[in-house]
């Protein structure tokens, strides 16, 4: 999928981010702790990290600006309420450095960490699989702590199933 304009790829990450924000509503304050296995992301590990990967290393890097990512720790944001102002915060961040970019910077290089070029249509792309997988470790784990999650378009799979043709 190459991304053509700012509009059109706004409105799509608009829409990815509804979707993850549904999520993140969702998290049980009291298991903002929770891992699924020693060493993996807690909860608000994923939450802080989601939040300020996308502002310190997508949309500096978007900007033309190198990377200032430094971490998801506590430090950031310990609480239920401050990881939730932290997440939003730095969302809104992201979107307004995102929304200041024009059609013809996308076919413009950017420098990744590690001095790599790439087109900055491609770097926003990846942004937006870094925050699928993201979104699909946060459905995984609000199921394993038994949370109901939303369908993620409007039905469920066994809902499609039942309104499909066979034939």
């Amino acid at each position: 999928m190459e991304i053509r304009t700012i509009a059109s790829f706004l409105d799509y990450h608009g829409k990815i981010r509804q979707r993850t924000d549904r999520l993140v509503a969702l998290l049980p304050p009291d298991q903002l702790d929770w891992r699924c296995r020693p060493g993996s992301l807690t909860l608000g590990d994923t939450v802080r990290h989601l939040a300020a990967i996308e502002r310190y290393l997508y949309a500096e890097v978007a900007a033309g600006r190198p990377s200032a990512y430094a971490g998801w720790g506590r430090e950031l944001a310990a609480g239920p309420a401050e990881v939730l102002h932290y997440y939003h915060r730095l969302r809104a961040e992201s979107a307004a450095i995102l929304g200041s970019l024009t059609d013809s910077e996308l076919q413009q290089k950017r420098l990744m960490p590690g001095n790599a070029p790439i087109t900055l249509w491609k770097w926003l792309r990846a942004l937006l699989e870094h925050e699928i997988h993201h979104r699909g470790q946060l459905y995984v784990y609000l199921g394993l702590l038994g949370v109901p999650t939303p369908p993620l378009f409007g039905l469920t799979s066994e809902e499609v199933a039942s309104q499909s043709c066979r034939g």
